[in-house]
């Protein structure tokens, strides 16, 4: 009887957590052939380039320079100073093509690693999708597709409308370089480079992302 209710508890600690175990063998096939279908991910090309620092349009995130409030009142934090350099890893992007060095991903940026098999994962991927619209030419939004298949990271780009760029890691070697072994995992990365923040709670919504944005990145972006 424990048995059968550990493994019925399971799946439930899983949605509200990060994912650490790969895909289950007994997951229905993916989808085939997914490399003969045009990948829904944007390419690579334009990572090292920073944001336009152009004017952002209507209901697209604008720079804010507010200070911390004081205690026990209201108001905008700053973005934090200090951080870490990315890691000295280079990944191939998902597109082909040249492969990246993510120390040359140019921010601010937030940098999300998933996996298809990974249900907060899959949660999350449409509010960075729609964080990568609001904030168009203000930041980068970046995927990292972690230990799974090419034909399963397709799909859910296909089915969840994701198009923002997608590096591959197989090797969970960005994971390893960050000392985390769960996913998801989302990466403020500013516009020196350095790592603000990591955010490793679980899914994030559209009103978290703007907030994590405004505090560590200190861009105001509409939830």
């Amino acid at each position: 009887m424990n048995r059968r209710l550990a493994l019925a508890v399971l799946p439930l600690l899983l949605a509200v957590t990060g994912c650490t175990s790969g895909p289950a063998d007994d997951e229905p096939a993916p989808r085939p052939a997914a490399a003969e279908r045009p990948s829904p991910f944007r390419d690579c090309a334009t990572l090292s380039t920073a944001p336009s620092a152009a004017s952002p349009g209507p209901g697209t995130a604008t720079p804010t320079t507010a200070t911390p409030a004081p205690p026990g009142t209201s108001g905008t934090t700053a973005p934090a100073a200090g951080g870490s350099a990315l890691p000295e890893l280079t990944l191939s992007c998902f597109t082909g093509g040249a492969p990246v060095v993510l120390r040359e991903v140019a921010g601010p940026a937030v940098i999300n690693v998933w996996a298809s098999w990974c249900p907060p994962c899959r949660k999350e991927l449409p509010a960075f999708q729609r964080l990568s619209e609001r904030a168009a030419g203000q930041l980068q939004v970046v995927g990292v597709n972690s230990r799974d298949s090419r034909s399963g990271a397709q799909s859910i780009g296909e089915d969840f409308g994701v198009r923002f760029p997608m590096l591959v890691d197989q090797g969970e070697a960005l994971q390893r370089e960050l000392k985390r072994n769960a996913i998801p995992l989302t990466l403020f990365v500013g516009a020196d480079g350095q790592v603000r923040h990591i955010d490793a709670s679980g899914a994030l919504d559209d009103t978290t992302l703007a907030k994590l944005v405004r505090q560590h990145l200190g861009l105001a972006v509409p939830a």
